[in-house]
């Protein structure tokens, strides 16, 4: 029965081979020998969880035919004898641009002396926006590259993924194996997955320069596809959106270039509904319950980073210690995805030298990863997550013929790649290096019988002829292949003695001549290895247990200076007898105390108890509610996109939680902050509302349920002065106005073209169109529907009177107008339009705009009525905004409570979150600071700052925390030091300058 189906099997196979070949003509005899082989004697690794032990496999052409132990041999096969050798199947990598064009250098990006490039120059159907590029299709420009595919095979790999790696939407890949033939045997897969990015690439347009850009647009040609397939006969043709469409159903790539932007990919996917496959940056472990959380598939990288130098003091000042413990941990990676049940591959991607791909890879298993579950990540999880699990990543009847020959278990050091098989083609990596001939043997020359000894490195062997222990004759030979040669001389008086001969079981023979050339017969049976001593250094060559990433550091959270390996949690906390800053009608009041439990303030007053509270002194103290900013840049990687309405793009999209601006800013007592867009816009982003909880990942550092935010912008900035090569409307203060005009005309006539479409029946809707998504017309709508809030980067008198008529036009008013440093003008009537401030205290004079700026203007406004709040918009500030609410007390004879509330209530009522933070009193939110002295003395520091009851900065605790950060860092260093004297290269490190961000600034981080 089993001939029976081996010949079907056969027959199937040789059928399929040859019809690959009958459309091609040939310039000469047609071959029809059958390229049948076996390969017998060897391990097989069927798959990375079942092997095979002295088995054969059976190919024919391309495809495996059977394998195991009792397979049958056809008559004419060509039958390899592996002698024990390994066989794996060939690796997948999945993330390439194997055979793709060389791509044309991306653009710089927008700068501000800069003409602005903002109409697309693509000729053609195709879409709006140049960075979408989704009709690329690679197989179109796909050529083998004999060199390239070279070096991928000498690694293992016989089929890649190829995709260009340009453009947000990059268009779709070929699943191609990696031969020297024909490109039309080479393609298995001509539209093998989709592939995005966030990354712009070389568009040369402007919008989008940043990440929360690159995002909206992703979203937006997400809706404009879903719109566009639903209406397109009667519409334009666009070839990206087409292109876009009919690759949804294949395998949805994103390539993510750090942990930040795997975690945004992934919340992309789920916003749009799509499930990406993430290739990750190798910083997952920094992260690993959110990445598991996620439940995507990453495709990983192997570029674990070279040490930095560490050896010259004054350098290592300069060496971060998240560098340094990246370069501890980044090789456990891999080995703590599997042990969190993270689906992953592996890639050579990003590797600047491939031929670190092994070093790294044993590295990785030397540190967690274990061997099936790196060979599972090279084989069957590519090959499943391309949706070809049932031809390539195993080695099995009716699968490619793709596999590698080793020499031994492939993750030793000591392993080689013999050879490489893809579809079938034999490919020489190394030649099958000789036996392992080391050891002794007894040595019988015409009845006379010596002892020899072969020592030294395979290739490079020594011989012995010994006497005795410490007597020994130096003979001169050689061996492989099985075949010996020898020459020695028993009688140094006398010429040498020479052999030639075969290895035949144990035990060599052959023939040779004596000293006087009489031909005899000779033998040399082996015996056993030599002394237990020599034999480790036979055994272990160059191999060594020497790794400096055993035993690394904890994980901490952020992965900066000042993380923690434990997060801390929330307390029931008692406060006890501290001056209460309530910024209440209560005042201030003294020897008071304060209990938090569950979150929230429970009880404010004296002698109060709580058995379970972590008592902490308040005596002496001075307890305020924590400080609000309502404007800051701060735990952003960009501020600014500059398409003329943003309102599409959120700033939550780009939080970055392990900026140490957010820990400072906890040590200057703020708890909350209003993260804005950038002034670069008339309309700019969706602003972000967070707590500072350090440590936490970004998402949970929103507020949640808070009121929606927009920021709005008038003057300098937006009108791009001083830029005389700017072509981006608007250009004039008037332009800025009909911005607004415009835009909230469209947002209207939008909402009602949706409650028309809405009021429609089925039957109605079934014969019109929907109204398409556009999500830049969305917050507008919701700002006419007092459903999100403006504050307004402002400092002119006419045109903070000009928006507040534009609102009153339109039936909405603005929140805040924030900077406002020509309010004191118009106080009167931001009063009568309910607008709030957010002003700074005393800056003033650094451009034209505010030459009319006074120290006064806070207070003023505050005199007025109008809500007063005092902002940073600098991270610096930030740190001390305190003190600058402190300054109205000397600028206008403000109260100390009044300017506290400042930075307290004031901005609280702003973000309409006064029923929750920004004082002390009863059922608020445990937001609290615990100063030293007066919170508006410079002497004054927060000793705790205190969120939701969890304590998130305790002085005592930071001054431990600076001694742990010296010792870690001296810790790390001494194993950067025995590395780098063990051989490994170090690289300088450059000083890390931190982002401090300002409204004005423009920011690339999409390149």
């Amino acid at each position: 029965m089993k001939r029976i189906i081996l010949s079907i099997a056969l027959t199937i196979v040789v059928s399929t081979g040859l019809l690959a070949q009958v459309t091609f003509p040939e310039n000469g005899i047609k071959d029809k020998r059958e390229s049948v082989y076996a390969f017998r004697n060897a391990k097989i690794y069927l798959s990375s969880g079942e092997v095979q032990e002295n088995a054969i496999l059976l190919i024919d052409k391309d495809r495996v035919i059977a394998v195991g132990k009792s397979v049958q041999i056809p008559n004419g096969t060509t039958v390899i004898d592996l002698k024990g050798r390994i066989i794996y199947p060939s690796f997948i990598d999945l993330n390439t641009d194997y055979g793709l064009p060389a791509l044309i250098p991306p653009a710089s990006g927008e700068v501000w002396l800069q003409r602005e490039k903002i109409e697309p120059t693509n000729k053609g159907a195709y879409n709006a926006n140049e960075a979408i590029r989704s009709d690329f299709n690679a197989i179109e420009q796909f050529e083998i590259n004999a060199e390239k595919a070279k070096k991928f095979r000498e690694n293992g790999f016989g089929v890649v993924l190829t995709y260009r790696p340009d453009g947000i939407a990059r268009g779709t890949s070929a699943l191609v194996a990696l031969t020297d033939t024909k490109i039309n045997e080479a393609i298995i897969n001509d539209r093998a997955a989709a592939h995005y990015s966030f990354q712009k690439g070389s568009s040369r347009q402007n919008y989008p320069i940043s990440i929360m850009g690159s995002n909206a647009l992703l979203r937006q040609t997400h809706y404009d596809a879903e719109w566009y397939e639903k209406n397109k006969s009667t519409l334009f043709f666009d070839e990206a959106l087409e292109a876009y469409i009919n690759s949804r159903s294949l395998p949805q790539f994103f390539s993510a270039t750090d942990i930040h932007n795997v975690l945004r990919a992934d919340a992309l996917g789920d916003e749009i509904g799509k499930q990406f496959i993430i290739k990750g940056s190798g910083e997952e472990y920094q992260q690993i319950s959110r990445i598991q959380a996620t439940k995507a598939a990453l495709v990983i990288p192997l570029n674990f980073p070279n040490a930095p130098e560490t050896g010259n003091p004054l350098e290592a000042m300069d060496v971060p210690l998240d560098i340094m413990k990246h370069w501890e941990l980044a090789p456990s990676n891999p080995g703590m995805l599997e042990k969190n049940q993270v689906s992953f591959a592996l890639t050579a991607a990003d590797l600047k030298d491939q031929s670190l791909f092994w070093p790294n890879l044993k590295k990785a298993v030397k540190n967690g990863l274990s061997e099936a579950s790196a060979l599972k990540s090279l084989t069957e999880i590519p090959a499943k997550l391309i949706n070809s699990g049932d031809k390539i990543g195993q080695i099995k009847p009716g699968y490619l013929a793709n596999f590698i020959i080793c020499t031994n278990n492939i993750f030793s050091d000591s392993a080689v790649i013999n050879e490489n098989w893809v579809l079938g083609q034999r490919y020489i990596i190394k030649e099958a290096e000789n036996s392992d001939y080391r050891g002794m043997y007894n040595l019988v020359v015409a009845n006379t019988p010596y002892r020899l000894e072969i020592t030294g490195k395979q290739g490079k062997e020594e011989f012995k002829i010994l006497k005795s222990e410490t007597d020994f004759t130096k003979a001169t030979g050689s061996v492989a292949h099985d075949y010996m040669s020898l020459g020695f001389s028993p009688d140094p008086q006398k010429g040498p003695v020479r052999l030639s001969g075969w290895k035949k079981g144990d035990k060599f023979e052959g023939t040779g001549q004596l000293t006087d050339g009489t031909w005899v017969n000779w033998s040399a049976a082996y015996t056993g290895a030599v002394s237990k001593q020599d034999n480790k250094k036979l055994e272990t060559g160059n191999e060594t247990d020497y790794n400096p990433h055993a035993n690394p550091g904890p994980v901490i959270y952020p992965f900066v200076a000042h993380g923690r390996e434990k997060l801390p949690v929330q307390e029931t906390i008692l406060i006890k007898g501290a001056t209460v800053w309530t910024s209440e009608n209560e005042g201030v009041i003294e020897n008071t105390d304060v209990l938090i439990r569950k979150g929230k303030i429970e009880k404010i007053g004296q002698n109060l108890s709580q058995p379970d509270a972590r008592v902490i002194s308040g005596a002496g103290r001075h307890l305020t509610a924590g400080l609000i900013d309502e404007h800051s840049h701060i735990a952003l990687s960009s501020v600014n996109d500059i398409a003329v309405n943003s309102s599409m793009v959120r700033m939550k999209d780009v939080l970055l939680p392990d900026d140490i601006s957010i820990y400072r800013q906890l040590a200057g007592g703020v708890t909350t902050s209003q993260l804005l867009h950038g002034s670069a816009n008339p309309i700019g982003g969706q602003s972000a509302i967070i707590k500072l909880r350090w440590g936490k990942p970004a998402d949970e550092l929103l507020i949640e349920g808070a009121d929606a935010y927009i920021k709005f912008a008038l003057g300098e900035n937006v009108t791009r002065a001083g830029n005389p090569f700017s072509i981006r409307y608007p250009q004039t203060r008037m332009g800025v106005e009909q911005v607004y005009m415009d835009n909230f005309t469209r947002a209207r006539e939008y909402e009602d073209a949706w409650k028309k479409y809405n009021g429609l029946s089925a039957k109605q809707k079934a014969g019109q169109a929907a109204p398409r998504r556009e999500l830049d017309l969305e917050p507008l709508k919701e700002i006419l529907n007092k459903e999100r809030f403006i504050t307004c980067h402002s400092y002119v008198q006419s045109e903070i009177n000009m928006l507040m008529k534009v609102a009153d036009r339109h039936g909405f008013k603005v929140n805040t107008f924030t900077h406002i440093l020509e309010g004191y003008k118009v106080a009167d009537k931001m009063k009568e339009h309910g607008v709030g401030a957010s002003s700074f205290a005393d800056w003033y004079n650094y451009k034209m705009e505010v030459v009319d700026a006074i120290p006064y203007n806070a207070s003023i406004l505050n005199k007025m009525g109008v809500i007063t709040a005092i902002n940073s918009d600098d991270a610096e500030m930030g740190r001390r905004l305190n003190q600058e609410a402190a300054k109205s007390i000397k600028y206008g004879d403000m109260s100390e409570e009044e300017a506290l509330k400042m930075v307290t209530l004031n901005p609280a009522k702003l973000l309409h979150l006064d029923d929750r933070i920004g004082s002390i009193r009863a059922g608020k939110d445990a937001d609290v600071v615990l100063w030293t002295g007066n919170p508006l003395s410079v002497y004054s520091r927060p000793l705790y700052t205190i969120i939701e009851g969890t304590v998130y900065y305790d002085h005592e605790e930071d001054q431990k925390r600076m001694v742990w950060i010296q010792q870690e860092r001296a810790r790390v260093m001494a194993k950067i030091k025995l590395a780098a004297e063990a051989g490994e290269k170090t690289v300088p490190v450059l000083p890390k300058a931190p982002k401090h961000f300002h409204c004005d600034d423009i920011f690339v981080d999409n390149q």
